[in-house]
């Protein structure tokens, strides 16, 4: 099929990858522009831009979607299906209802759950034990559109978002190619969305960071999961911030926030409590509990407290 792709991050990779090897003809790819990264805000592109380039593809880069640049050139190409994973901009209506196949875009989620822009994350911070991709066809609304295919996997108790992103990336890749495939049979069968059962994933931010151990451990635990790796969970200990990566669930109990073992580092919280595995202090790398208790030259847990 002539298709063309609007993707940017690393989530959009395997799906690009995915429909290149069934031999679809991948017209052209629509990313992010550019962006300056690290700490000499060297110029990058984005992951996609990167595939569509190994590919020999052509890439657009608009700043927008609304000037009728964008529309004149896919005009010009005339796809037969966009594809639509991560882009991270709006298609207006004319571009939505240029190809003969429409737009379809894979979500992160079992919609109408976790529409919106941060599904995989919140999925573990909501302590879901399932979640999956959906290929739905795109109209005006944020991840409204009537649902076409959906596939779905079960959440480890202790995987990270990080590590669920990845696992739902190649998942999506699996279910465009099946997607594309019936579009090209006419075999889809199209499923609205029920509005009463949908909740919106909100974009993510720093100030979502600070571990409140007087919630219950499964809570804090499902927190330090799905902020795992941006924007991080962290805790004060010793007047000083420290990140923590990984923890595991515990039923020990005490008073929130102390430390009621250190071999290994049980934190108390308000029901239950949780084993930290992996923290970076403040400045420091990232490293196992065992190492950071091992620095703290003290054999004794009383009166250490995270807050």
């Amino acid at each position: 099929m002539k298709i063309v792709f609007m993707g940017t991050p690393e989530f959009a990779v395997p799906c690009l990858k995915a429909l290149i090897d069934d031999g679809n003809e991948i017209k052209a790819v629509f990313t992010q522009p550019d962006k300056p990264k690290g700490r000499g805000y060297t110029l990058t592109p984005p992951p996609v831009k990167v595939c569509a380039a190994e590919h020999g593809i052509t890439v657009y880069q608009p700043s927008t979607l609304r000037d009728g640049e964008a529309l004149r050139i896919l005009e010009e190409i005339a796809p037969e299906l966009i594809v639509v994973v991560a882009y991270g901009k709006i298609l207006p209506k004319e571009i939505l209802d240029l190809p003969e196949f429409g737009c379809i875009n894979v979500h992160a989620s079992l919609l109408p759950m976790y529409r919106g822009a941060a599904p995989i994350q919140w999925a573990v911070l909501d302590g879901q034990k399932k979640t999956g991709v959906t290929a739905m066809l795109m109209d005006a609304g944020l991840d409204t559109g009537d649902m076409l295919m959906k596939a779905e996997l079960d959440i480890g108790e202790n995987e990270t978002a990080d590590e669920l992103h990845d696992r739902l990336s190649e998942l999506g890749a699996q279910l465009i190619v099946k997607t594309v495939h019936a579009a090209a049979k006419g075999e889809l069968v199209r499923e609205k969305q029920d509005d009463s059962k949908s909740c919106y994933a909100s974009m993510l931010t720093k100030e979502m960071s600070r571990i409140d151990f007087s919630r219950p451990a499964s809570e804090v635990h499902n927190k330090v999961r799905g902020l795992n790796s941006w924007p991080g969970a962290s805790a004060v200990f010793g007047g000083k911030r420290i990140k923590i990566h990984r923890t595991v669930l515990r039923s020990e109990s005490g008073e929130p926030g102390r430390v009621i073992s250190l071999e290994p580092l049980i934190v108390a919280c308000g029901e239950g409590s949780v084993e930290l595995a992996e923290v970076q202090p403040e400045g420091r790398k990232k490293m196992t509990a065992a190492a950071f208790v091992n620095g703290l030259h003290c054999d004794k847990a009383k009166d250490m407290y995270f807050s």
